[in-house]
């Protein structure tokens, strides 16, 4: 048995799941999620719990049991929660303004960046402490656009300039020396 497909997904006040052929409805207090479960896979709402079941003990059914408990869980934490993501610009006069839903951001480039906001997602900027944060209530959106603001510009080892995710951890190396 898969030891993260076999638990139960508890589901909080004010949010309801709703399994209607292989589609997952998810609605709370943020928002509402659907998505469409594998073929193999099936899921119950009991007692105030999501249980995801597999078919056999096939390798392949063992490894989606996990994966669609892990989804359906971060569709419960994400309407009702949300997903937050922190970034940081360092560099000397890198800097980044939100006007209405465009994200521009200034990344010592000779032109810069212009990123429209994605649907359902949320970008506040915060410029005096050279802060990006991304929230949202699906948790693949989130990532993938924090992932693609860090992708213009990313930290490099040598000065640690660049785009960085609060609290990452970029080794440092050390430059050239004469000899």
């Amino acid at each position: 048995m898969s030891r993260v497909g076999k638990m139960p997904i508890p589901i909080p006040d004010k949010t309801k799941v709703d399994i209607v052929d292989k589609m997952v409805t998810v609605t709370g207090p943020k928002g509402t999620l659907e998505r469409l479960i594998h073929a193999d896979m099936s899921a119950a709402v009991e007692e105030n719990q999501v249980i995801v079941t597999r078919p056999t003990d096939q390798k392949n059914h063992r490894a989606l049991h996990g994966l669609t408990r892990a989804l359906l869980n971060n569709m419960v934490l994400g309407v009702s929660e949300g997903y937050k993501k922190e970034l940081e610009l360092r560099g000397v006069g890198y800097r980044s303004e939100l006007k209405g839903k465009v994200l521009i951001l200034h990344l010592g480039y000779s032109h810069q960046i212009v990123m429209r906001q994605p649907d359902g997602i949320d970008i506040e900027v915060l410029p005096k402490e050279n802060k990006i944060i991304v929230t949202g209530i699906d948790k693949e959106l989130v990532g993938q656009v924090a992932a693609k603001i860090r992708g213009f510009r990313k930290p490099e080892p040598y000065k640690g300039k660049g785009i960085r995710y609060v609290g990452e951890y970029v080794r440092s190396k050390a430059g050239k020396t004469a000899g």
